[in-house]
């Protein structure tokens, strides 16, 4: 008796292949397994089926005629699913990717260098939103987000993408003053730019034991692109995140006056939600990413 359930679909696989190649042997070899592994597959489809698909005559293998009709319907029911298959790989590919960011993270480091990305990926629209942490970070329209943190996030999904490491950083134009910037101590003479609170400066001036600075004076800026600013046209000296800092330091708007730099416990790091996604836009992006940074790191790595 005919069965009415549908074949297992490696006994139609092993068909399609056996029947394109007329070969069992052909048809092994591109589904790498063995002959007879296509042999018991094709006669398990026969059973099942109650219908012989091929005979052999001469040595040669040949389709019956029940084999040849449905040999052509098989192909094209696998043809429908490569097509289908392909057809959902370009649409997750393509459309539009919304990317959520620090507004530092996003002026200094991302926008320099997002062309790169339409280049490699024309076919995916980016769309920057640059909040802070604490506005609704991850909202729904979200893909993808960089978090600036220690990289533990409940319900998300965390890979570090860049290191911070904090130093002294002005205009070189301060250079040219009365007022000494030759050592540590002399950061004394100057107004202290601070990056959302005065931690940082006095984690930084106790790490490398500077005793004579009054931390508690200068102006504190809500983002860091602004003490960047501040610094660069001389009103004093930031503690600059080498990261952002770097279209300024490249340019020569931004100097370093010490070797001295501290790791600091925060990073960058790429965010997605904690539940998989096999959107191939998501991973282009991200793995976009990842390879810019890494090769920050490295021409970082290369001047210490």
């Amino acid at each position: 008796m005919r069965s009415t359930r549908l074949p297992p679909l490696n006994a139609l696989k092993a068909f399609d292949s056996a029947a394109r190649h007329l070969s069992f042997t052909k048809a092994a070899d591109e589904l790498f397994v063995t002959q007879a592994a296509i042999s018991h597959q094709i006669k398990a489809l026969e059973e099942h089926l109650a219908i012989k698909l091929f005979t052999r005559r001469n040595r040669s293998l040949l389709l019956t005629e029940e084999g040849q009709i449905y040999a052509v319907e098989i192909q094209e029911v696998f043809k429908h699913l490569q097509d289908a298959t392909i057809r959902l790989q370009q649409k997750n590919n393509k459309g539009t990717i919304n990317v959520s960011t620090p507004p530092s993270f996003a002026s200094q480091w991302l926008i320099p260098r997002i062309s790169q990305f339409s280049e490699l990926e024309p076919d995916i629209d980016v769309r920057i939103q640059a909040v802070n942490h604490d506005e609704d970070f991850m909202a729904d329209d979200i893909d993808i987000a960089i978090y600036h943190g220690r990289g533990r996030w409940s319900g998300m999904v965390s890979e570090k993408l860049l290191s911070e490491f904090l130093t002294p950083m002005c205009s070189p134009l301060v250079l040219n003053k009365s007022k000494p910037l030759q050592h540590l101590a002399d950061l004394s003479h100057w107004n202290l730019l601070h990056d959302m609170s005065r931690q940082n400066w006095k984690k930084w001036l106790k790490h490398f034991v500077v005793t004579n600075v009054n931390v508690n004076k200068g102006p504190v800026f809500s983002h860091s692109m602004m003490v960047l600013q501040a610094a660069a046209l001389g009103q004093g000296i930031a503690l600059g995140n080498t990261i952002l800092a770097k279209p300024e330091l490249d340019a020569g708007r931004l100097i370093t006056p010490f070797n001295e730099k501290l790791e600091s416990p925060h990073s960058f790091y790429v965010v997605c939600r904690d539940s998989p996604s096999d959107l191939a836009k998501v991973a282009s992006f991200k793995d976009w990413l990842l390879s810019q940074a890494e090769a920050d790191e490295k021409v970082r790595d290369e001047r210490t």
